[in-house]
């Protein structure tokens, strides 16, 4: 396999974020590194700028266009981030920007595709809110076809006073969309009518987390029978199975994510099952580590492994390459990516002494040409 193309997120201006503080984002755009799929070794080749506050990327099934949500409170004058769609050279791996749209929701943190490409499904965070935009053929996105408004509160004062949905996840087939709401301490869940671009309640409408949890992102096992969620606010991840036909989640287990001898202040962010379903990685911001856990295929139970540093200052993404060999962790708060080799017998992880200077990075997506 020749070099993997890494693009990353950035913050490029101020932001206020949900804990109350303003996030001074120092980044250019988003940037494009070639990743070395023997050494590890991060090489940039590119940066697209003149893109505010891209927070979150997609790339499309066929890897031809990437999508970004511009992460703004406010644009056009009105309260609404953005989404931009940009296509993708194949031989540079330069982006080429086409539209954007307004999300009507704000602060939106999160963007997936449906498996055939043909829709968008954006989650705003601040707000609370998913938004539905369908995929013109030339790769650009056409106006919103469906907006959810979730509504209520949960336990914490300064958190939870209202709706957050931090991700939209679809299932394999994309028939259900999975939302996390760090606000409502739910993960909601809805059908997907693919034809008209409209998402409806499904008839086992949430689950509920535990109060405080926060729930903020979802990863689906390859087997699409299991599903594990990473809680930010208590540090947990929980594992359920999954009912393929009727979208319906069952508990199965609840782990923590830090160290039992860890008292400080920590968070929890990115969550990812690896390629073979051998094995979970969940960020923690605070301790700034990543937990490792091993799944076992049968039950979708999960066995601790141990920790990792992430080198570097609140983690708030990694990406792990298709081939399951390598983890790219991007530490906002340091300003840097540092390259991990997994093993694929422990679930282990050692650092490859990559360490490349990104000014916040916030998301980190990798593209196999």
């Amino acid at each position: 396999m020749g070099k993997m193309r890494v693009y990353v997120g950035t913050y490029t201006d101020p932001i206020l974020f949900g804990t109350g503080e303003v996030f001074q984002g120092k980044g250019e755009g988003i940037y494009c590194y070639d990743l070395d799929p023997v050494t590890g070794q991060l090489r940039l080749s590119g940066t697209t700028t003149g893109v505010t506050n891209p927070s979150y990327l997609a790339l499309d099934p066929a890897q031809r266009y990437l999508y970004a949500v511009n992460e703004l409170k406010m644009f056009e004058n009105a309260p609404t981030g953005t989404v931009s769609a940009f296509s993708v050279d194949a031989a540079t791996g330069a982006l080429t920007f086409l539209n954007r749209r307004p999300t009507s929701g704000t602060d939106p943190c999160h963007v997936v595709l449906a498996r055939d490409g043909r829709l968008v499904f954006v989650a705003n965070y601040m707000s609370g809110s998913v938004s539905v935009f369908p995929v013109a053929r030339d790769g650009s996105l056409e106006a919103a076809s469906d907006f959810i408004q979730h509504t209520g509160s949960s336990v914490d004062p300064k958190r939870q006073k209202g709706p957050h949905a931090h991700s939209t996840v679809l299932d394999a087939e994309s028939r259900f969309a999975l939302v996390p709401d760090l606000g409502l301490d739910k993960v909601l869940v809805y059908r997907i009518d693919r034809e008209r671009g409209k998402l409806s309640a499904n008839s086992s409408p949430w689950v509920q987390a535990r109060p405080g949890a926060g729930p903020r992102y979802l990863a689906f096992h390859p087997n699409g029978k299991f599903v594990y969620l990473i809680n930010e606010l208590d540090s947990t991840i929980v594992a359920f199975s999954f009912n393929v036909d009727s979208g319906a989640l069952q508990e199965l287990q609840s782990v923590p994510t830090l160290p039992g001898d860890f008292h400080g202040a920590s968070s929890c962010a990115d969550l990812q099952v690896t390629p073979a379903g051998t094995f979970l990685y969940g960020s923690n911001r605070g301790h700034d580590s990543i937990v490792i856990y091993g799944i076992d295929p049968a039950t979708g139970m999960l066995r601790y492994v141990g920790h990792e540093s992430t080198r570097g200052k609140n983690p708030r993404s990694f990406a792990i390459d298709p081939t399951g060999a390598f983890l790219i962790a991007a530490n906002q708060s340091s300003d840097n990516l540092v390259t991990y080799r997994m093993n694929g017998k422990t679930g282990g992880l050692e650092a490859t002494g990559t360490s490349v200077d990104v000014p916040t990075p916030v998301c980190v997506k990798i593209l196999v040409p």
